[in-house]
């Protein structure tokens, strides 16, 4: 009943706000956003207490108060812009979203076949962009990334059926694992995967502001695993409803031929992400506790 009413809400919602011009959808994203800052208390605390753990010591406690404040508006109206964003057509798509640095990734050899990349993003900006950008794709190959299906059926569909639009493969990370490894052993597959939240218990131990969390290593897994060439990418808020995503430079995975350790690999994937967050601390996604560690 409640899954049934949930969905009912939600498809509401989407077409509601996918009939708005996108500066009025980010708009009352932003309101949504302004609004959950006072209703959504547990959240609150969490994002205050990650910024303060980051920035304590460069930034008063009223600074501290105001990122907090215009993360969740940010929040609010990347989640909204999302939804419009999903189904506008490329050459829509193409007119709010910038992407530089494209140049960056190494081209296919002459009578190669198109290489695999794989690029780690994070939640910057309208992250859902990262699936619209052709660019990663130079060659024409084919763009894929992971995502984590809802417990409710009908939504998760639904929201499939929204992110199917944009030409990018979504491989469920619980169930779509045979399908992933097929398409990357058949090659000239562009890679996005979320490398910016606490990766469980068994993630790699890493520093990421200076203490110490527990990242994901499956950017470094896979680089090294399918000889693929390694990225970063950040999604950038320009403007209401415009957006930048800026291609970092390639982190090597092999020196002179021998792989590089993971570890090292993973650190550098997250001191670029570090800089990211410092360049525009409201753009990131301060609401998850990337900071917990076993107890034991």
């Amino acid at each position: 009943m409640l899954d049934g009413l949930l969905y009912l809400v939600v498809r509401v919602l989407v077409t509601l706000l996918q009939a708005l011009p996108l500066t009025a959808v980010a708009r009352f994203g932003r309101a949504g956003g302004a609004l959950a800052w006072w209703l959504d208390a547990r959240h609150r605390r969490v994002a205050l207490a990650n910024l303060e753990r980051c920035f304590g010591r460069e930034k008063s406690a009223e600074e501290i108060h105001a990122l907090a404040r215009e993360n969740f508006r940010r929040l609010g109206e990347n989640y909204a812009s999302a939804i419009k964003t999903a189904t506008m057509t490329a050459e829509e798509v193409d007119k709010v979203l910038e992407v530089t640095g494209a140049e960056k990734l190494r081209p296919a050899a002459p009578g190669e076949p198109v290489p695999t990349r794989i690029t780690a993003i994070g939640h910057f900006g309208n992250f859902e962009l990262y699936a619209r950008a052709k660019e990663f794709a130079p060659e024409g190959g084919a763009r894929g990334t992971t995502y984590r299906g809802l417990r409710q059926l009908r939504l998760d569909a639904f929201l499939g059926s929204l992110r199917a639009r944009s030409g990018c493969q979504f491989f469920e990370r619980r169930t779509g694992g045979n399908a992933l490894k097929a398409a990357l052993n058949k090659g000239g597959l562009s890679l996005g995967l979320l490398a910016d939240q606490h990766a469980g218990d068994n993630g790699m131990r890493i520093s990421f502001f200076g203490q110490e969390c527990l990242a994901s290593a499956a950017p470094a897994v896979f680089a090294l695993r399918y000889r693929a060439y390694l990225h970063t990418a950040v999604c950038y808020r320009v403007a209401l409803g415009r957006w930048r995503i800026e291609v970092g430079e390639e982190i090597p995975t092999r020196v002179e031929g021998k792989a590089r350790p993971i570890e090292e690999i993973t650190r550098d994937i997250n001191a670029a992400l570090e800089i990211a967050v410092r360049r525009d601390p409201t753009n990131w996604f301060w609401v998850h506790n990337r900071w917990r560690l076993p107890k034991n």
